[in-house]
């Protein structure tokens, strides 16, 4: 695959806030990027199984307001929102820890729909430490990386995504994320050096592990 990575880490906007949430206190991880497909299309791409299983995973439950979906390998959890096309929540439940997303979409024109991604997590602080927000930023990132390949027409199936992640240029572009969330840790008040250090592990985790 021929891949602008310049122009996919340039897409998304990233930003980190804390909040209470259910009574204790939450990271909050917020990735922003625009695609060139309408609202009702974008919609579909994230909520139908058959187009999911192309870009993200295999999902099964009861894929309505209540049900429970499980995604192969992945998390389950509880659909707690849907407001099509604008509005999906989901409870994110996966080793024995849930946190929440939400999906937004936002009609920019006929032609382009803006997304934003909020995930939010009671992050114990030792792995807060260690890896920082990449532990999840650049997790989302590689979704949204397999979103744009199929909104684009070029992807065949994850496996094809796993396959160019794992190259050197895959590399380079998971680097570059992690950098990207560092930069964004760094906005929020981390100091700089652990901000740098945090980014380092995670960059290694996705790209040695």
């Amino acid at each position: 695959m021929t891949i602008d990575i310049a122009r996919l880490v340039g897409a998304v906007s990233r930003e980190l806030t804390t909040r209470e949430h259910e009574g204790k206190p939450a990271r909050v991880l917020v990735a922003r990027r625009t695609y060139d497909t309408g609202i009702d299309d974008l919609w579909d791409a994230i909520t139908t199984p058959a187009r999911l299983e192309r870009w993200f995973s295999p999902v099964s439950g009861d894929l309505r307001l209540g049900g429970r979906y499980q995604l192969e390998g992945n998390a389950g959890g509880e659909v707690t929102a849907c407001d099509p096309p604008h509005r999906l929540g989901l409870t994110w439940e996966f080793g024995g820890e849930t946190s929440w997303v939400v999906v937004q979409l936002e009609r920019v024109d006929a032609d382009q729909t803006r997304l934003r991604l909020e995930h939010v997590a009671h992050v114990p602080d030792d792995f807060w430490n260690r890896y920082g927000p990449g532990a999840t930023g650049v997790g989302w990132e590689h979704g949204l990386f397999g979103l744009d390949l199929l909104l684009a027409g070029g992807l065949v199936s994850p496996k094809e995504a796993e396959a160019w992640l794992g190259s050197d240029a895959g590399k380079s572009f998971t680097r570059q994320i992690s950098d990207g969330w560092c930069e964004a840790s760094i906005q929020a008040g981390t100091d700089e050096a652990a901000a740098r250090a945090a980014a380092n592990e995670t960059t290694s985790f996705y790209t040695e592990g």
